[in-house]
């Protein structure tokens, strides 16, 4: 019987200036808890010390594991490894940054040891973080909201705790284009919130700027709704409509009026805004179109280089 209680998944991308604190202060709750856990750090391709300073770190603490990647796979492929790899009864995601305080995770196996399967923190207040993106978080939950039936809770992120069975479940869940939160509010079973503050970052510089942002809430949208699809049909169809009444209109003018079109203007006017619409609605069909390909292919989700400090250490290992 595994005899590992909790399992910490921390994905990590150069992370060298922050990683010995986060260590500590994981360490540090963990060990009062006083179950038998393992902290599972999964490098996503960083370019500095990140990987050597958890290798050397695992040579002093047998809790310590490492899953060393090819290359850098994203931030939610990253956790999806740790989650693969994830020996323990309860399974937490955080990130190596500190914006997401360890001393919560205490409060979650509290809730877990309750009944409950999954335990996702709330954030209260975001610390450190621009008005512009506090703004363009809040707006874009509730979007999220509006276009999945609200299912998905606002204002948390991966900061969670899920259940052996939960974890589970996820192994069977392939898909390329990955939401984990979205993804684990589908699985169901119990689910519960702990609110709490986020804090500013520890050190060093936030790994999600506006582009990878922006492709995280693509992904929360496109894949967990097919709503912009019904709303391409129905801007089509208003399209359709408005470009026929127009054609009455200008077939009126023509047979029944001496007024004639006076300029070029208003052709154009009309031309860019059904053209623009018409390739916004190109460019939705693009974007599912494009992930229909990526799951055809059937690639691995990772590639592992190495792997320290597991009882079954391999050299090369892939996830399919």
């Amino acid at each position: 019987m595994n005899h590992i209680v909790c399992s910490v998944v921390v994905p990590m991308y150069n992370e060298e200036e922050v990683i010995g604190e986060t260590y500590r202060r994981l360490k540090e709750v963990m060990d009062e808890t006083g179950e038998a856990y393992e902290l599972i750090f999964v490098n996503d391709g960083s370019r500095d010390r990140s990987a050597e300073i958890i290798t050397e770190l695992a040579l002093k603490d047998k809790n310590i594991r490492l899953i060393d990647l090819s290359r850098n796979f994203g931030h939610q492929i990253a956790v999806t490894a740790g989650l693969d790899y994830a020996q323990g009864q309860a399974v937490v995601i955080i990130d190596a940054d500190l914006q997401d305080p360890p001393e919560v995770i205490p409060r979650m196996l509290e809730k877990w040891r309750e009944g409950y399967d999954v335990v996702y923190g709330k954030r209260l207040k975001r610390e450190g973080e621009t008005f512009f993106k506090k703004f363009t978080a809040y707006l874009f939950y509730r979007i999220l909201a509006a276009l999945t039936d609200g299912n998905i809770p606002k204002d948390t992120g991966d900061f969670r705790l899920i259940d052996r069975k939960v974890c589970d479940v996820m192994k069977n869940m392939n898909e390329k284009n990955r939401f984990l939160r979205g993804m684990i509010n589908w699985v169901g079973f119990r689910q519960t919130a702990v609110e709490y503050i986020r804090e500013e970052r520890w050190a060093g510089e936030t790994k999600y700027p506006l582009k990878k942002m922006l492709k995280l809430a693509s992904d929360g949208i496109l894949s967990f709704s097919y709503k912009p699809l019904k709303l391409a049909t129905y801007m089509g169809f208003l399209l359709s409509v408005s470009g026929f009444l127009y054609l009455i209109y200008v077939l009126y003018q023509k047979l029944f009026t001496d007024k004639t079109i006076t300029g070029w203007a208003s052709i154009i006017a009309v031309n860019l805004v059904f053209n623009g619409i018409t390739l916004l609605i190109l460019g939705i069909l693009g974007e599912y179109v494009g992930r229909i390909y990526e799951e055809v292919k059937n690639r691995p989700l990772y590639i592992v280089k190495k792997v320290v400090g597991f009882e079954f250490e391999k050299d090369e290992r892939e996830n399919g």
